[in-house]
């Protein structure tokens, strides 16, 4: 029985600064069927109260609490493994995930461990350093690793995985991934809502993240073709916008 509906963001509910065709409209065809919803996205700089703010001007029924990123959870994984001090290559969304999480954001010379998400200020000294600090023995997140995200009129820009790849380059050392396709997220949700993964549709417009994520959490999956991919693919559910999914639901209540 589905319970839920997990939605990516980028390429799924939005498209930089426009709303995907028919995603208002079928997010509250979701909450009309009395199902609950969250956005899980790879953006670690995302945070929940201003990415809530952004789908409430495209019409999105969305609240703070429904916002999960990949930048909160690495802070969630850290407090788990009991690492303390985090040296940080990211936007500031990241540094404000970590900070919450009772963290404490140091020079990378001093950090246990090394977080990187997208980071807009990605410079040679911060590649240099914090592969320094990896190489010394830090343990290195990666929040995820997408390479590119899609933005209106179909352009894609650098993603937080082209600055993972040029640490990991740097280093010589793989990251510890957070972010989708890992499950991680989907268990965080899951766990916050008192649910079961096989209880919830995971909707996204990557295959090897979006879907990759749903099988390895054992979600049902469902493809769009509002971002990154532009055609089905075999064995997955899908369609073209979110609005095949909400008519879908509704025919197999």
């Amino acid at each position: 029985m589905v319970r839920a509906v997990f939605l990516d963001l980028d390429g799924t509910v939005y498209r930089g600064s426009e709303a995907c065709p028919d995603a208002a409209e079928s997010v509250k065809r979701f909450l009309g069927a009395g199902l609950n919803v969250r956005y899980l996205t790879n953006n670690s700089a995302a945070r929940p109260v201003e990415v809530c703010a952004k789908l409430r001007s495209m019409g999105v029924v969305c609240e703070p609490e429904w916002v999960l990123s990949s930048g909160m959870v690495t802070a969630r994984m850290l407090v788990d493994r009991g690492l303390k001090r985090i040296g940080v290559v990211g936007n500031p969304g990241l540094i404000e995930s970590l900070s919450e999480a009772g963290l404490e954001v140091v020079g990378f010379a001093d950090a246990e461990a090394v977080a990187i998400g997208i980071c807009h200020a990605f410079d040679y000294a911060m590649m240099r350093d914090s592969a320094d600090a990896i190489r010394g023995g830090a343990a290195f997140y990666a929040t995820n690793g997408d390479k590119t995200y899609p933005l209106e009129g179909g352009r894609l820009i650098p993603g937080a995985g082209s600055v993972v790849a040029a640490v990991a380059a740097a280093s010589g050392v793989d990251p510890i991934l957070i972010g989708k396709p890992e499950r991680f997220m989907v268990d965080v949700a899951c766990g916050e809502l008192g649910i079961q993964p096989s209880d919830v549709v995971f909707v996204g417009d990557r295959v090897e993240t979006d879907i990759d994520c749903a099988r390895r959490a054992g979600c049902l999956p469902w493809l769009v073709l509002t971002g990154i991919q532009q055609e089905m693919i075999d064995g997955v559910l899908g369609s073209v916008t979110l609005k095949g999914l909400a008519d879908y639901l509704v025919l197999n209540s």
